[in-house]
């Protein structure tokens, strides 16, 4: 596999060590519902995961939550409740949208606000160092330092500097100087003691502190939004290095923006959509599509007609898998020619899948496999299937659909129930009862389900 990584700017071999893959994707802030933009990354890195478990490999994946920070004590002040409250309900709320998108749990989801003592253990190691300065009650880290800063965002830094918005002061020495600790503001702010004082920790310190604890010094792949690259990521390559002595990641991969209308999709802009929203109205797997169906270090702009069309194309899916199972039910005879060349094409379209994830996690190129698949999969079982096409077709075809987080969802429907009441349709039909027949059919549609009679028989789905 060969991944683009952000710190050479090139498509690099990479090379698993002893079948683990240590991974760490920057999680969100939990003080509202995540929109669209944010969760371009975690259907990304979660597709990268399941990609790497795919091909055999075991990752250890770690996606944090910022619990704790300006956002956070703003939504407590307005909502008149907690730090801890507004974190604990918008993680509940992320749990929700994220596996309605389909995406897998992380191995570990830490909370900055647990992992403190080890935030406060790396700041008095750069302190130490004399990589940070304590300031009043706060901690900077001194960018100035350490003589690689700026080696992942490739930024000049000269000119970064003189159009630096915030400038040197009696706080900080030079303007990429960051926090590391947060001296207590005014009462009643949420804080913790340290050695310099009560406070909280500053915002980049804490994936730091995560990926130590959780990880080791040095992982394979770091990830998040190409927004993450700087500040962010940089600053975290500078305290983490500084602090350890260790290359913090391998790789670095990050995804591109979403724009509405050629601008990038942000809260801050006021042209976000949140992902409860948009699955409300087309659904979680269209939104997922998508976020897919683009390579995902290309920025890709968001429209109604463009989530119509990804729901449509999620309908396709679903209905070949659909149609897959209900032939099952009836194959029969010998494999035929058509069939054979059918599997030919297939087994080839699986290598040229595997091919595309393995070239960057090229999910559009994959994407485009399926679909080819797709096609030549209706056609044959349109003309009736034997049982051993069928089975090729299950192995090759279903697994890569739910490898991407697609295909129909698993439905609580007493199939027992539905099929008897086919059954009783189908006998009604015989003696020319068709106002019985009707009514099964209406019956049945009442309760969401629907049914299409065909040449091999009824099929029945969710409406």
């Amino acid at each position: 596999m060969r991944l683009f990584n952000t710190l050479t700017r090139q498509k690099e071999d990479f090379v698993i060590r002893n079948g683990e893959v240590k991974m760490y994707v920057c999680g969100p802030t939990v003080y509202n519902y995540f929109h669209i933009g944010n969760a371009r990354c975690f259907v990304v890195f979660d597709m990268l995961r399941r990609y790497l478990e795919y091909r055999g490999n075991k990752v250890t994946f770690v996606q944090n939550f910022t619990d704790v920070d300006d956002k956070l004590i703003r939504a407590a002040k307005e909502n008149n409740t907690t730090v801890p409250q507004i974190a604990e309900r918008y993680i509940n709320e992320y749990f929700t949208d994220a596996r309605g998108l389909g995406v897998n749990d992380a191995t570990i989801h830490p909370r900055a606000t647990e992992n403190i003592d080890k935030i406060i253990e790396i700041v008095s190691t750069l302190i130490d160092k004399g990589h940070a300065y304590v300031s009043g009650n706060d901690v900077y880290f001194d960018s100035q330092s350490d003589s690689e800063y700026g080696k992942l965002s490739h930024h000049n830094m000269d000119e970064l500097e003189a159009g630096a918005r915030i400038d040197v002061n009696e706080i900080k020495k030079h303007p990429f100087d960051f926090a590391l600790w947060k001296g207590k503001k005014e009462e009643g702010e949420i804080s913790w003691s340290s050695p310099w004082g009560k406070g909280r920790p500053g915002w980049h310190i804490e994936c730091s502190a995560m990926v130590n604890r959780y990880l080791g010094t040095e992982i394979d792949i770091h990830g998040g939004g190409v927004d993450l690259v700087f500040p962010h990521h940089e600053n975290e390559i500078a305290q983490s290095e500084c602090a350890t002595g260790c290359t913090l990641a391998r790789f670095w991969l990050h995804n591109g923006h979403i724009n509405v209308d050629n601008k990038k999709m942000s809260k801050s802009a006021g042209n976000f959509f949140l992902v409860r929203d948009a699955a409300g109205k087309y659904g979680y797997k269209a939104v997922r599509f998508f976020l897919l169906s683009s390579h995902y270090r290309s920025p890709i702009n968001y429209s109604d007609d463009i989530l119509s069309q990804a729901q449509a194309a999620v309908e396709r899916l679903n209905n070949c898998i659909t149609n897959i199972e209900f032939a099952s039910k009836n194959a029969n005879g010998e494999l035929t020619d058509r069939e054979k060349a059918s599997i030919e094409l297939l087994s080839a379209k699986k290598q040229s899948f595997i091919e595309a994830m393995d070239d960057d996690l090229n999910t559009a190129d994959a994407i485009g496999f399926i679909f080819e698949m797709t096609r030549d999969i209706n056609t044959v079982i349109s003309e009736g299937a034997s049982k051993e096409y069928i089975n090729s077709v299950y192995e090759l075809y279903v697994p890569l659909c739910e490898l991407l987080g697609f295909g129909p969802e698993k439905q609580d429907e007493d199939v027992a129930y539905i099929e008897e009441m086919i059954e009783k349709r189908a006998a009604a039909k015989k003696a020319k009862n068709f106002a019985e027949a009707d009514a099964i059919r209406n019956e049945l549609l009442e309760k969401g389900i629907i049914l299409e009679d065909t040449r091999q028989g009824v099929k029945w789905k969710r409406a």
